[in-house]
């Protein structure tokens, strides 16, 4: 599988801890290798308190590309690279970073635009419903801006810190326009209801929302992805819910975050948006 890989090569990387169920690498190695694109992505498990020491290190590499960040680095990474993509001011943490030849390092995060992405190819577009978000985290803030700003009607924000959930209702109407408060985790009566935390990634987790309040129909989109369905899908889906796992939203990053990269890629059967290389590949000037 890697044996086209020589002197010349550019190298990805993933950043993150833990990293076991990560599916980046496969994916952008997958790419790599159809596009014979001479590069290659490779994990890098990086503790909570060692990123920084891992960038001052990664800075000396000659041949390294670009960066995909996820948990625990996604705020702390801000402060480590030169320029925020406007994805990144605005949420307030990053998930994929571009080195640059001239030493600049750039960082931009996708969650959300990759989430509401792989909602439209499911045909659960979030534009004029009332949604549900739970989750106030880095993914959760992405999803926040992104949701609103693809036209939903009203979002509230539930998070168990709810200091953190009202602050972030608070920036994404002042920057989007969208009615958007924090409330409690309650799903009845909403049409969209997106879990954005960790819960249900172990089976001993408790339920992000109560599958009771779910109303048949509604859809309900868990980010966590894991092979098997988690509980909050299989109880929705009992309940006669629409339901999407963390699959399109993955791969809506990936169209987004290679696309930053400088790569074009868009999964069999589904549609990436026009223009997107040349959107995100435009130069910054702060």
């Amino acid at each position: 599988m890697y044996s086209y890989i020589s002197g010349t090569t550019q190298i990805y990387g993933l950043v993150g801890n833990p990293l076991t169920t990560a599916k980046s690498p496969k994916l952008l190695n997958q790419v790599f290798m159809e596009q014979r694109a001479d590069a290659v992505c490779i994990p890098f498990e990086v503790k909570a308190n060692g990123l920084s020491t891992f960038v001052s290190g990664a800075r000396a590499l000659g041949n390294l590309s670009g960066l995909l960040v996820t948990m625990p680095h996604k705020q702390n990474m801000l402060a480590l690279v030169d320029e925020l993509h406007p994805t990144a001011r605005q949420v307030g943490a990053l998930n994929v970073v571009r080195c640059e030849k001239d030493g600049r390092w750039v960082g931009a995060i996708f969650d959300g635009l990759g989430c509401v992405l792989g909602m439209q190819w499911e045909g659960y577009h979030p534009s004029n419903k009332s949604v549900l978000l739970v989750g106030a985290g880095g993914a959760g803030r992405a999803i926040a801006f992104a949701v609103a700003s693809a036209g939903a009607r009203s979002l509230t924000i539930s998070d168990v810190n709810e200091h953190c959930a009202k602050q972030l209702a608070e920036s994404v109407t002042a920057q989007t326009g969208c009615a958007a408060l924090s409330g409690p985790p309650d799903p009845h009566g909403f049409e969209i209801v997106i879990n954005a935390t960790p819960l249900g990634m172990n089976k001993t987790d408790e339920m992000p929302v109560d599958p009771v309040r779910l109303a048949p129909g509604t859809i309900v989109v868990d980010i966590i992805n894991i092979p098997d369905q988690t509980p909050l899908l299989r109880a929705a889906q009992a309940r006669g819910c629409r339901t999407q796992d963390g699959g399109p939203m993955h791969e809506g990053q990936a169209v987004y975050a290679l696309a930053f990269l400088g790569f074009d890629y868009c999964p069999d059967g589904k549609s990436a948006p026009e223009g997107l290389q040349e959107e995100l590949r435009t130069p910054l000037f702060e």
